[in-house]
């Protein structure tokens, strides 16, 4: 695979590219802007991106995420009119937090790949200096064929203010009228030939930068993707379900009793930005690294989530701060109205649903959801249940988390990690991490969000 610095140029074939962006961190946007010989777009229209995911009839087209590959961009030289001089893809932060920079970003990487051609890697330089936006890639014209360029320049007026300098309109967050304002405004215009007043026609409105819902999306293995939220939304709600339908008849007969747990770290204990990302598996004697997500928060390990001691690897059941303390389950059902904000519905006994809802998602840092077989239901992997997670926020957005492997023997399985610690809403890992042989301890949740299977507490479930 050729790897491109900043600056450098390859040749390009006339075939169809697809741009995969690709990185570690705190999630990017890639979109894509048509340009002309003067260096602007010719219409709002040549925007592509997550509300405007096409343009020139498929020539260029915005992928999201999904199960069969990372957000994208397809490009066909071939069908793009000659008054389109070259294609800029562009990385952004989410555009409603202006806090969100790249010095949250580890690593952006954007793989260009054509048919019958060697892959072309480009990785831009680290952006330290306050970007929200970084121009990646351009695909060019030179004579009659195709070239493609690495640009690698940082931007930190974010996507609003790029697509601006670049002709686009966008739209202005809306401000609040002032006494006596009405909203409308009079409009001297013409008159016509009986002298009666004509106004023009309106303009076509500015592109909005707000991200739609995702609608529905099931996670592949190992997989992430982020829900935009409002952090300072009192009445949001999400619901986070663990849904199991027994399997077949005779699973059901065994025994069928799965249990949702929710791990959490609170915002108050949560750090970001460690060497290990929110979801790695790590083993015991983890120490959690990062910054506190807030001033004067934790640092380190959070009481009952990360701290180590021998008591809590004799697991006698009792959760006094040891590790697994905080955590909603049967037992525990938590509170809305209180800390921790997270509450379990209740317990089903036979197959069906658990859920808990989540609210203050600015008192959030992370969240583990986890199931738990007791020895009662007998031999059988969690996936023989039928069992996966549902995420929803309540607005649009609904997340299935599902599981792959059939493994047998296991009590635990450590499902999905809801992350928000993100300005911008909350990443939702598939992790599917499973607790070793014919043990019962409860798996960890560290304040960086990674995750020590077979370290927690031992509890026993009785019919």
């Amino acid at each position: 695979m050729a790897e491109l610095g900043k600056g450098a140029n390859t040749q390009v074939g006339s075939g169809r590219i697809t741009a995969e962006l690709h990185v570690v961190g705190d999630p990017v946007d890639l979109s894509a802007l048509l340009v002309a010989a003067d260096g602007r777009v010719r219409s709002d229209d040549d925007m592509v991106f997550y509300n405007q995911p096409s343009a020139e009839s498929g020539a260029v087209r915005h992928l999201a995420a999904d199960g069969t590959g990372p957000e994208r961009v397809e490009v066909d030289p071939s069908a793009l009119p000659a008054d389109v001089d070259r294609v800029v893809l562009v990385g952004s932060c989410d555009p409603d937090d202006a806090t969100r920079t790249f010095r949250e970003v580890k690593e952006v990487r954007v793989r260009a790949v054509q048919d019958g051609a060697d892959p072309v890697l480009f990785r831009p330089p680290p952006l330290t200096d306050g970007e929200r936006a970084v121009l990646l890639l351009e695909f060019y014209r030179r004579g009659p064929s195709w070239k493609l360029r690495a640009i690698g320049q940082g931007y930190a007026e974010g996507l609003a203010g790029l697509a601006t300098d670049f002709g686009v309109r966008v739209e202005e967050p809306e401000e609040p009228e002032g006494p006596g304002e009405t909203g409308t405004t009079a409009a001297a215009g013409r008159s016509d030939a009986g002298g009666a007043p004509t106004s023009p026609p309106p303009p076509a409105p500015p592109m909005s930068l707000v991200k739609p819902p995702l609608g529905t999306v099931s996670l592949d293995k190992g997989s992430q993707i982020s829900i935009s939220l409002d952090k300072k939304d009192r009445e949001l709600v999400v619901t986070a379900s663990l849904e199991w339908d027994g399997g077949s008849e005779q699973r059901r007969k065994k025994g069928a009793d799965l249990d949702l747990y929710a791990l959490f770290v609170p915002a108050s204990k949560a750090l970001r930005g460690g060497a290990a990302i929110p979801g790695t598996l790590v083993k015991a004697g983890h120490a959690a690294q990062g910054e506190p997500l807030r001033p004067g928060g934790g640092t380190g390990r959070a009481q009952g989530t990360g701290s180590t001691g021998d008591a809590a690897r004799k697991g006698s059941g009792k959760e006094k701060g040891g590790k697994g303390g905080d955590v909603v389950y049967y037992k525990r059902l938590g509170s809305l109205k209180n800390r921790p904000f997270v509450q379990l519905d209740g317990d089903a006994r036979v197959p069906g649903r658990e859920a808990v809802r989540i609210v203050r998602p600015d008192e959030q840092g992370y969240v583990l959801l986890c199931a738990y077989s007791a020895v009662s239901n007998g031999f059988g992997s969690f996936r023989s249940f039928g069992a996966k997670v549902v995420v929803t926020d309540g607005r649009g957005s609904t997340v299935t988390v599902p599981l792959f492997e059939n493994t047998k023997t296991r009590y635990w399985v450590a499902i999905a990690l809801v992350d928000f610690t993100a300005p911008d809403g909350a990443a939702i890992h598939h992790v599917e991490a499973y607790s070793a042989r014919m043990t019962e301890r409860r798996p960890v949740l560290h304040p960086d969000g990674t995750i020590e299977m077979n370290g927690g507490p031992v509890e026993f479930k009785r019919r």
